[in-house]
């Protein structure tokens, strides 16, 4: 199996945080993009 020290686990974690992190970060400039292209065609 995998590495289980306490540095591979902080690694680990820190990973998945960052992996989340982006996915939000993406999510969140979608929204913004289809935001923005529906202000427009409301006009």
């Amino acid at each position: 199996m995998g590495d289980k020290s306490p540095k591979a686990k902080d690694k680990a974690k820190k990973q998945d945080t960052a992996d989340k992190n982006q996915k939000k970060a993406n999510a969140n400039e979608k929204a913004a993009k289809q935001g923005a292209a529906g202000a427009k065609k409301g006009k």
